[in-house]
């Protein structure tokens, strides 16, 4: 049977398991993880809480508004002795008395710490955004990182059962010429081992895609053993530049957006225990009401029997913490020291991603070019292996040289394999670092 027999016979099955199988496009992919994926749960969460702290009801700025009641009871049983000798005994006294109060205190002024205090949960909330983003990056890389590599050992075990059914094949046929007496049994023996290497090779590779299947489900937060196919077919970015990532990168990045978010909150820190210094005005009022009952078993027309009030009360405050044993400059003091520090980490950070930026780049135009000359390598093994074959049928040379052509051809077309998966892979953090992954062509 010939190689092509072979490969048409070899499609057709792929075909009928590819159709067995739900195929899971790569868009498809990042749309289930953005929906299951666990770490991007909990960053959602923790954007949600940190959109809670933010919130104007977080800030100071609304006032508080109380309320207070009561209800007291009272009964005393006492005994009287007059001057003239005469006692009353059995006095009951039994007193009633309620009273409410509801008030409003409100911070006027406080030397603008509230003010940036508040600016300062806006900007914990914007860098919680970030995070949430940077969470959804590095979900994505390791997403498609994850589905390239099911992509690539998909490719390389049909390579390998391609291989396996030429071996087959080839069994067969030095079978039959071991049968006319055209071939040896070491002949036949050779070929036996290489039809076991291949199966044991494609068994090994077909565990290895299994459990990159179930790495890939994990990521996508659904149940590990779900089976499904991937699209194979890669495509790059012809639009990138050197410059423009760089650019990018440096407007985009989420660890530089973070580090200049910690500059901007480090000055608030500045400014908030500055305000300690200024005096604080507040003001309060309240509406007061007091209902008291008595009921004795005495006349006596000088006691009240009950008494009622209600009233409005206000006030304005001042107060000034004029010295505070020095906690207020040294707070000062450690805040512009915090700033300082948040800016040479804002300048190391921009160092590295400069050099990681051309690291990446670097990396990328050298898979770019390894894919290519993987792509002519896999062209001269297929001419050399078809040659080959053509000389194995005629009888020009022996199994073994028959055998190292396969082998040459297998090894290339899966080294091609790998390199263009690796090229997209540095295309994908490429892209990472440009702050650009998102939404990209994956």
């Amino acid at each position: 049977m010939t190689k092509s027999k072979f490969l048409a016979i070899l499609l057709l099955i792929t075909g009928l398991s590819m159709n067995a199988q739900a195929t899971l496009e790569k868009q498809g992919a990042v749309n289930i993880a953005l929906e299951n994926n666990f770490d991007i749960k909990v960053s959602n969460n923790d954007l949600e809480a940190a959109k809670n702290s933010s919130s104007i009801y977080n800030s100071g700025y609304l006032p508080s508004v109380f309320a207070t009641g009561g209800a007291d009871y009272q009964s005393t049983e006492s005994k009287i002795e007059f001057q003239n000798g005469d006692t009353q005994d059995d006095i009951e006294n039994t007193t009633n008395s309620y009273s409410a109060t509801v008030g409003v205190d409100y911070l006027l002024f406080d030397g603008f710490g509230r003010k940036y205090n508040y600016r300062k949960l806006q900007e914990q909330y914007n860098i919680s955004e970030i995070r949430v983003r940077q969470v959804i990056e590095n979900t994505l890389l390791d997403l498609l990182i994850s589905y390239y590599d099911v992509a690539r050992l998909t490719e390389n075990r049909n390579n390998l059962q391609q291989s396996l059914d030429i071996s087959k094949s080839q069994l067969l046929r030095e079978q039959y010429g071991y049968q006319y007496g055209q071939k040896t049994q070491l002949d036949v023996l050779n070929t036996e081992v290489n039809v076991n290497q291949d199966s044991i090779n494609l068994l090994n590779i077909q565990r290895e895609l299994a459990n990159a299947k179930r790495d890939l489900n994990v990521i996508l937060g659904r149940e590990v053993n779900i089976d499904f196919a991937v699209d194979t077919t890669v495509n790059y970015a012809i639009d990138l530049t050197y410059d423009a990532m760089l650019q990018s990168a440096k407007s985009n990045n989420t660890l530089l957006l973070q580090a200049e978010k910690n500059v901007t909150l480090s000055d608030y820190d500045l400014k908030i225990n500055k305000s300690s210094w200024i005096p604080n005005v507040g003001v309060n009022g309240a509406y007061n009401w007091r209902d008291s009952n008595t009921d004795s078993n005495i006349s006596n027309p000088f006691s009240l029997a009950s008494n009622t009030s209600s009233g409005i009360v206000g006030g304005l405050s001042v107060s000034w913490n004029i010295f505070d044993g020095g906690l207020t400059k040294t707070r000062v003091q450690n805040a512009k020291i915090a700033i300082d520090n948040s800016n040479i980490e804002k300048q190391l950070i921009e160092k590295d991603l400069e050099r990681n930026v051309a690291n990446a780049w670097e990396t990328y135009q050298n898979s770019l070019f390894i894919l290519s000359a993987e792509k002519k390598n896999v062209q001269t093994n297929r001419r050399n292996f078809e040659r080959s074959e053509e000389q194995f049928k005629l009888g020009q040379i022996i199994t073994v040289e028959f055998r190292l052509a396969q082998v040459n051809f297998l090894s290339a077309v899966n080294s091609y394999n790998q390199a263009k998966y690796t090229a997209k892979v540095a295309e994908l953090r490429l892209l990472q670092l440009g702050g650009k992954l998102i939404g990209a062509d994956y």
